[in-house]
């Protein structure tokens, strides 16, 4: 069974995923920035807490040196996220009201936050005999879809889209410079969460699927892909 690491898992997705690896029989260590809200939440699921705040360099550099002293770590999944856009009705601020602003707060939770725990992880992750690393994106990541009438397409906002396009290219280059590592990007789908002010179209358990199947791939498993419960996903 392997140790796992979910940043941003004291609710929602990331919580829901901590639960079904802990069922699984995994020792989970649920991450997240409040430590009170984080001890609540694992101990409802089984996974023990770890405090860790992806914006700050001292509070990852103090949970890898915890999981050092745990005996290491097999799965990495960047889970911790945010999304300024959207609004309690549902609606999504546009082009037209984006602001700098709006970008740097996305960027430096969604794509600055997980090159540093990336960065941290990675010397305690290559010790694992199948380290594995799971990065949380969405489907609106996928420029296919942005560039092509359907799923995803009319989607309004900027600041998060990219961020998480973002979040794919880490994979893609991560991928290429670690292939002792398996790591891909995963798309849980529109889920009800506190992300989106619960306006999504599926349940959590749905969407941790995706995660939870990703965070236990093999050593013969895939490596700088992009999937959601589907399969394969066009970047």
């Amino acid at each position: 069974m392997s140790k796992i690491l979910i940043t941003g898992a004291n609710k929602g997705i990331g919580r829901e995923a901590a639960r079904q690896l802990v069922a699984a029989g995994h020792t989970v260590y649920l991450g997240s920035r409040d430590a009170e809200r984080g001890r609540r939440a694992a101990e409802q699921v089984g996974a023990q807490p770890i405090q860790i705040d992806i914006t700050d360099d001292a509070s990852v550099a103090a949970a890898v040196h915890t999981l050092e002293n745990e005996g290491g770590l097999d799965v990495l999944v960047n889970n911790a996220g945010m999304q300024n856009e959207m609004r309690p009705d549902g609606s999504v601020l546009g082009a037209a009201d984006l602001t700098a602003d709006m970008m740097r707060e996305t960027f430096d939770t969604n794509v600055f936050g997980t090159v540093r725990v990336l960065h941290a992880f990675l010397p305690l992750l290559q010790k694992s005999g199948s380290p594995v690393i799971v990065n949380v994106a969405s489907g609106l990541a996928s420029l296919a879809r942005a560039t092509t009438p359907g799923p995803g397409y009319d989607y309004p906002g900027v600041a998060y889209r990219s961020s998480k396009t973002a979040v794919n290219v880490l994979t893609i280059e991560y991928a290429k410079a670690f292939p002792g590592i398996r790591i891909n990007s995963v798309e849980p789908g529109y889920t009800k969460t506190d992300l989106n002010f619960d306006n999504g179209a599926q349940s959590v358990e749905e969407a941790a699927a995706i995660i939870v199947r990703m965070a236990q791939i093999g050593a013969d498993g895939p490596t700088g892909g992009f999937f959601g419960n589907d399969g394969p996903l066009p970047w």
